[in-house]
Order: C-alpha cells, then structure tokens, then sequence
C-alpha cells in the first residue's frame, strides 16, 4: 500500500493533476507536491484544485529535495517537472539544468532514502527522434534512427540513462518510465498545441507526418496506476491510431502554408515575435523534424502490463483539444473513437 507520495512539477498542469487524484486516493496517508513556484491554484491563478496536496517550494537542482523526501519518509515518487520548451527568460540553457541536473539531484535523493521504494518517471516518446530511417513503429526496444542530439529529446535521453542507472544501483525500488506521445487536451500548453492554434498552420514542403497524441485524462490515469502498482519497467503511452498532419490541420479548419524546411523555421520565428502572449517562442530543430518525419509508437506493452486501453484514441484526443479552444472542429462523429 502506497502510503506518501512526492510529485515533481505541481506547477504545471499535468502534475497538478496527477498530484489531486493521488490525494483524493483514500490508501494514499500524504502527497507532498514540489516545485519552484506553487500550482496555479494555489496561487490564485485558477486551475486545478489542490485537494489535500501540501505544496513545498523547492527546486529539483538544489540538495534539499533530498531533505523533503527524508523529512517526510518519501516511499513513492512521481517525477513530473521535465519541461519540454525553454522559456524566454532562462533559455536552454536553464532547461537543460532543470531537466537533467534536476533529475540527478532527486535520483540521488531517492539512492539514499531508506523509504523510497518506487519511483516513477514522466519521459517522451521524443527519445526515438525523428528521421528519414525510422522503423514505421516503435516499440520500447527499438534503437531510433538518428539519436536525438539536442533540445527536449536529448534532455529526456539523458534523463532515461540516470534512471536505469539508478534501477541497478537500487534493485530494491520498482522503476516505471513512461514515454508520452505529446499531451492532447482542454488543458494541454504545449510548443505543439501553440502551433496547432495559429490562425494559420505552417508546413514542410513535400512532407505529412503521421503523429500521435495521448489524452490528458489517460495520462493522469497511467500515473495515477503507476504511482500505486508494481509496474516496473519502460512503457510507450499514446491513443490507438494516429493523425497526418493535414489531417488534423482540416479537422481544426486551419488554412495551411506548405514551406521549405528553412522557411518554416523562420515562420516560426516571425509567429513568435507577431503572436505575443500566446508562449510560441519559434520552431525548435525537433519540432521541424517532426513536422517532416513524425513519429509512431507501440503501445501494446502498457496494455499487456496494465490490462487497459486509453479512453481516448488519438483522433478523439485531438477533437477533445479543438473544441475546447473554439476551433471549428470538421471531425466526423464515426472517427470519435473514444
């Protein structure tokens, strides 16, 4: 039985989440949420409500998460806080020690707890990368094409390989790593749903990627299951099915604007700086190949392991997202597949 659970990233909506089921989980005693700025609704922001989460201001690069989970006899820890875009302020730089020092510091936090004895970790199917040389599918096991050598992708590659580290040094401790496809959903800010949100969509000439998204209600749903079962391991978790991207541009009724790959970095960087307040901050390399190459996983592992199917199918996932924001959605009501 689960008895105190630590959660990174509370912060961010998709860790505010996971952070109030767990607390409403009567077998659950305690869950401490910790970041470096307390969850929007905390800070009277709105967003997701707290429940009996108790919030601790700390930041992941510094040792004193180590006296969080000492001080609170820490037996189940969530890590949530990977952030996939640098913000304008801090700059890659700063996400980079974010993801990466930040994860070394709580692993190394929860080597020399006595009481942790399962830890979960909130990764990216963008650690396959995307190329002209991938396999049509991924599964866990599959080496990507071309590794991934900067940005969000190379940050969660680093990421995956202190983990396993650290699933040998501590055989003790149950180690589940979660590579999400991207979040979909009314909550989801996101450098991909700020890109499907603009007035008019960019595309790479001569190229429509196929894509995968993962509801926001069954992400929680895996964490939550993850944060109080056994399931060791590496886990693909995305909606059955996928999207091409033209699809999802008609389905949003997005006018479209087919661009040669240096062109639609540059149209990123123009929307940055003409969309103010909307977060787009430009194109990042993995984006633009993504938007070539895409991306497709397996996910037939998790359902194996869990004996569960996500509610929401990638295309159900995506129309969720479109009419949240207002979009005209054009999805026909067969492809729902929920």
């Amino acid at each position: 039985m689960t008895h105190t659970v630590l959660v990174t990233g509370v912060s961010r909506h998709i860790g505010a989440r996971v952070a109030s089921v767990l607390a409403a989980d009567p077998a659950i005693d305690r869950v401490i949420g910790v970041d470096t700025v307390p969850p929007p609704s905390l800070s009277r922001d709105g967003g997701v409500p707290p429940g009996r989460t108790e919030f601790v201001r700390v930041d992941l690069r510094s040792p004193d998460i180590a006296q969080v989970i000492a001080a609170a006899d820490i037996d189940t820890v969530v890590h949530m806080s990977l952030v996939s875009a640098p913000s304008r302020s801090g700059g890659r730089a700063l996400m980079k020690e974010h993801n990466v020092i930040g994860t070394m510091q709580l692993l190394g936090a929860c080597q020399r707890s006595a009481t942790v004895r399962r830890v979960v970790i909130r990764s990216t199917t963008a650690v396959y990368g995307s190329s002209p040389h991938d396999p049509a599918v991924f599964a866990e096991d599959s080496d990507p094409g071309e590794h991934p050598g900067h940005g969000y992708a190379k940050d969660a590659s680093e990421v995956e390989g202190y983990v396993r580290g650290f699933a040998r040094r501590r055989a003790d401790v149950v180690v589940s790593t979660l590579r999400f496809a991207n979040f979909m959903g009314p909550g989801i800010d996101s450098p991909l749903t700020r890109y499907l949100t603009q007035p008019v969509l960019p595309t790479v000439l001569g190229f429509d990627p196929r894509l995968q998204f993962v509801h926001e209600d069954d992400a929680v749903e895996v964490l939550r299951r993850m944060a109080t079962e056994d399931h060791p391991g590496t886990f693909n978790v995305a909606g059955d099915g996928v999207l091409l991207l033209s699809q999802c541009a008609r389905r949003a009724g997005l006018p479209t604007i087919p661009l040669p790959s240096p062109a639609f970095r540059l149209m990123g960087d123009l929307m940055g700086d003409l969309v103010k307040g909307t977060g787009l901050t430009g194109y990042s390399a993995e984006q633009v190949r993504l938007m070539r190459y895409g991306r497709v996983v397996d996910t037939t592992r998790l359902a194996a392991e869990l004996g569960w199917r996500p509610k929401f199918s990638t295309a159900a996932a995506f129309e969720d997202f479109v009419r949240s924001r207002g979009l005209p959605s054009r999805l026909l009501p067969t492809a729902a597949g929920r």
